[in-house]
């Protein structure tokens, strides 16, 4: 999800501009906070600091809600000095701890004092700093809690930040029991409160200041507070006494809804922890909204950066989340059409029927300085919601919800076919028209993640293999609709020709003989094969589009020592010229990507290729501590003897989070079948037994084991 964007022609002064763009002027980057950051998340809200708990300025840390950083700013000290970490760590998604103590200090040796830091998100921000004294005589010493605030942009704050400080207005009540700042810019507003339960002593500026008398192993505490305001993507958080938080002691919406969710035990340990670790981040990335009179659920794309609705990435996440229950899917494909694209918008790529990219919420998308209010940049969503929305009904049979999107399948299946389509030859092409917008719309959305195999970079617009495989199974699908729910045959029997009139001129114009055969990544602008060789074509394993003649091929392709790492599917082959183990989209190892061609593969009849691709993705994920990252290195297994994450990789993120969830479902070959939940296992020995309970389809619960290839699905006692 790194999205790298052209240079606009005249960039707008008060613009901040991406340093890796090319011709963007090199500046400074605000400092990473360490690889043992801490990251507590609720909804769209994330409070991100070092191990001691500490947000120094300056940094990219702070507590951000719905794209706007309320403080920037958070540095606990003792006589001036900070503090020193003992152990931290996530407790829950929303929760952390933090043990600390004192440096040698002129007055107050080191490890005189235990300091504890409890935080949690729930309607707000609740620290709790508590202390205790180790010191054989009583001791006097001055607590700070340095507060800063810059309402800086998400988009911001990895990058250049604008300097709001003549507008931020500060209104502390003079006793200190509230810090209050305000900001508003252009009719966008934000505020900031800070509400301690003791007042401190005195302050100084935006610092709060206590000092304290304690005797021996006497115990002071401070509670904070920072309220948060409501809004779509705020999830229902825990309330309550910390105390009572971190002892579960209190009613936690997180553990109702995972308890609606399928459970999973196997005699493969990784593979269970993985799917115990795949339900945690599921509940910890979910988003909730209110549309009509129905409250949704829909998993944001990665933490902390995109807690936020985007398309691909939370469509297919939700589609690989159907093997825990369908709330995520219904509550996606809601929330998508509710913001289909209307009218045709040049600055944020807004074509009648499109389905979005990405929605922001913060200030620059709000006055209109970015275009993310939605941005529609991606050329596959639309395919990938109706792929969703057929899947979800193949799962629950719920042609109510399918009736009801009918005017936005219309709609979606209008844009592939008018605006999806830009010359008529057949193809779903992409080009943005944006300043602001994306030079590549597909999952390979980084500037230069679609190339020739010698390295040239195609001409726009581009016209990427797996846009037309998802066209072909979309197509299919929503035939399959209209011939049920939708009740419109004529419907399906012209979409059924279009799809296997795409499927033929498709393999007539991608395929290439070169090299062992495989299919170009794409056609660029002047109709020129892409000819490089990617994991694309586990894409189009996955979407049917390719003949069985061929697949063997393909199957080939993506076992060579060129294409699977050991670990999973490079992006890119070594044999092409721009291959790079650590390019974003040139070489490295998504697990999405990978899960993916698992599932291509399974499709196809290539079981045990299916199975040793999933063992590996297993093991990188057990090199992970059981939480597959968003993209890992491309070196080969033998060469490091242990998985190499991607730099700056999302984890959780998403779509990777649920990437075991595709394993599962290929390795026993689940799927649901006119009301039926259907096995067709072929589960390697080193998985040994899976047992599922609490499938839920067709508004029932189920149950499925197997074991090698025996296995069975049946309805749940209840």
């Amino acid at each position: 999800m790194v999205q790298v964007r052209p240079t606009p022609a005249n960039p707008t002064p008060d613009k901040p501009q991406d340093p890796s763009r090319p011709g963007a002027q090199a500046r400074a980057l605000p400092p990473e906070l360490g690889p043992n950051a801490i990251a507590v998340v609720s909804g769209a809200t994330f409070m991100y600091s070092d191990p001691v708990g500490d947000v120094p300025a300056g940094t990219i840390g702070g507590l951000v809600h719905r794209d706007t950083r309320l403080l920037n700013q958070w540095v606990l000290t003792i006589d001036g000095q900070r503090l020193l970490v003992l152990r931290s760590s996530v407790v829950d998604h929303y929760s952390a701890q933090f043990f600390l103590t004192n440096p040698a200090l002129p007055d107050l040796p080191p490890n005189t004092l235990g300091v504890g830091r409890r935080r949690y998100l729930g309607e707000g921000l609740h620290e709790r700093i508590q202390l205790v004294s180790f010191a054989p005589e009583r001791i006097r010493f001055e607590l700070r809690l340095e507060v800063g605030n810059d309402f800086a942009d998400i988009l911001e704050i990895k990058t250049s930040i604008l300097d709001r400080s003549e507008r931020i207005q500060r209104r502390h009540s003079p006793d200190g029991s509230l810090l209050l700042f305000g900001y508003e810019q252009d009719g966008f507003t934000a505020e900031t409160r800070v509400e301690p339960t003791r007042p401190p002593q005195r302050l100084e500026g935006d610092h709060l200041i206590w000092a304290i008398d304690l005797g021996p192993r006497e115990e002071w505490h401070v509670d904070l507070h920072v309220p948060l305001p409501p809004g779509t993507g705020v999830t229902q958080g825990v309330r309550g006494d910390i105390a009572d938080v971190f002892r579960h002691r209190v009613q936690d919406p997180a553990a109702q809804w995972l308890a609606g969710a399928a459970q999973l035990t196997s005699d493969h340990p990784v593979l269970e922890r993985a799917i115990a670790q795949t339900r945690a981040d599921m509940s910890a990335l979910r988003m909730e909204m209110t549309l009509g009179d129905e409250r949704i659920s829909l998993p944001a794309a990665g933490m902390p950066w995109f807690l936020t609705l985007f398309g691909r990435d939370t469509l297919i996440t939700a589609y690989q989340a159907l093997t825990f229950g369908p709330r995520m899917a219904r509550g996606t494909l809601i929330a998508l059409a509710h913001r289909q694209g209307r009218q045709c918008d040049d600055f944020t790529d807004e074509e009648p029927g499109k389905i979005l990219h990405e929605v922001r919420f913060g200030e620059l998308t709000q006055r209109g300085i970015m275009p993310y209010n939605p941005y529609y940049g991606t050329a596959d969503a639309t395919q990938l919601w109706l792929i969703l929305l057929s899947e979800y009904w193949r799962w629950t049979r719920d042609d109510h919800l399918v009736r009801s999107l009918r005017d936005n399948a219309i709609a979606a299946l209008h844009w592939i076919d008018r605006y999806g389509d830009r010359d008529g030859d057949g193809y779903v092409e992409y080009a943005t028209r944006s300043p602001e917008g994306l030079g590549n719309q597909c999952w390979r959305d980084s500037w230069d993640g679609v190339r020739f195999a010698d390295g040239r970079i195609p001409v726009l617009p581009i016209a990427t293999c797996e846009i037309q495989g998802y066209t072909y199974d979309a197509k299919l699908r929503l035939a399959e609709l209209a011939d049920g729910p939708l009740t419109d045959p004529a419907l399906a029997d012209r979409l059924r020709t279009d799809a296997y009139r795409l499927r033929e001129s498709f393999n007539r114009d991608f395929w290439i003989e070169e090299r062992g055969g495989y299919y170009a990544v794409g056609l660029d602008g002047d109709k020129n094969k892409i000819d490089s060789m990617t994991s694309n074509l586990g894409h189009l394993l996955w979407s049917g589009i390719v003949p069985q003649e061929r697949a063997a091929t393909l199957a080939r392709q993506l076992l060579s020592e060129d294409m699977f790492s050991g670990w999973g599917i490079r992006t890119l082959s070594r044999a092409d010229a721009p291959y790079n183990a650590l390019g974003y989209h040139l070489g490295t190892v998504w697990p999405h990507d990978t899960a993916i061609s698992v599932l291509g593969l399974a499709r196809y009849g290539f079981r045990d290729e299916a199975n040793r691709v999933a063992l590996a993705l297993l093991d990188a994920a057990a090199e992970f501590g059981d939480r597959l990252p968003e993209a890992i290195a491309g070196y080969p297994r033998e060469r490091t003897l242990f998985a190499i994450p991607y730099p700056t990789a999302c984890s959780p993120q998403a779509w990777a989070s649920a990437a075991p969830l595709s394993l599962t479902r290929a390795m026993l070959g689940l799927h649901p079948v006119d009301g039926q939940l259907v096995v067709d296992p072929a589960l390697p020995h080193q998985v040994g037994r899976i047992h599922i309970r609490g499938i839920s389809a067709f508004g029932r619960r189920w149950d499925v084991e197997a074991i090698g290839t025996d296995g069975c699905a049946r309805l749940a006692a209840q």
